[in-house]
């Protein structure tokens, strides 16, 4: 059995961020590319009452924490009229494939547990509905980043090392510059999160954090 723990709280979430964030920069030095919102599209993956109900098997402890600095970033996505894009994932017998042999578990649609989370029904937003861990796998993500002249993307939500890390891997080989919030995703325990965030250090991702990315807009 998968082993959780909460290594962000609303408290020290920006703490615990920064001090990762110094870490893989000594351990890399973090590539820094510059962060033009006027370029950029914000995916917001599957934050549902699947992974943040505390009554789900599924539940995340951490995710809770980055629903805050989360919605900063939302908000100012909002306010600069810039796009946003909520994928929610859902399931049927016929299109889960290889993740029902994995997990035996479908999140079938309009269960209680596929609803979005009150923080990102958000009426600006487009949604797109998943199957599979990549956003880009069977949607029409990539036409409507393309239409939009999207050539920066973040990616924040849920789950780190699986839903997230796959569709930052997605964006990278489609031509997309990725920047990934530590404070932004969060997954079952720290382990896997500080995996992925290793990986994608490593040669797919800007590792950032919503504050660094939240000053970017004050030019604009």
């Amino acid at each position: 059995m998968m082993r959780k723990n909460k290594y962000f709280t609303n408290r020290k979430i920006s703490k615990t961020s920064e001090e990762i964030y110094q870490k893989l920069n000594n351990q890399f030095e973090l590539h820094k590319d510059l962060f033009n919102p006027e370029k950029a599209a914000l995916l917001i993956l599957d934050m549902q009452q699947f992974f943040l109900n505390k009554k789900s098997h599924a539940y995340v402890p951490s995710a809770t924490a980055i629903i805050k600095p989360a919605t900063i970033l939302t908000n100012l996505f909002i306010k600069h009229k810039l796009p946003i894009i909520i994928t929610k994932h859902i399931n049927t017998k016929e299109n889960a494939r290889m993740m029902d042999y994995w997990w035996r578990d479908i999140l079938k649609d309009k269960s209680e547990f596929s609803k979005l989370i009150p923080e990102f029904e958000i009426p600006q937003s487009e949604i797109i509905v998943k199957t599979q861990y990549d956003a880009f796998y069977n949607t029409n993500l990539n036409n409507i980043l393309q239409k939009k002249n999207v050539e920066q993307v973040i990616v924040i939500g849920v789950m780190t090392h699986l839903c997230c890390e796959t569709t930052v891997r997605s964006a990278f080989v489609r031509g997309y510059n990725v920047f990934f919030p530590i404070d932004g995703t969060a997954t079952y325990n720290k382990r896997l999160h500080m995996a992925s965030l290793t990986n994608l250090a490593h040669g797919f991702a800007n590792i950032t954090t919503i504050e660094r990315l939240s000053r970017t807009f004050d030019g604009i």
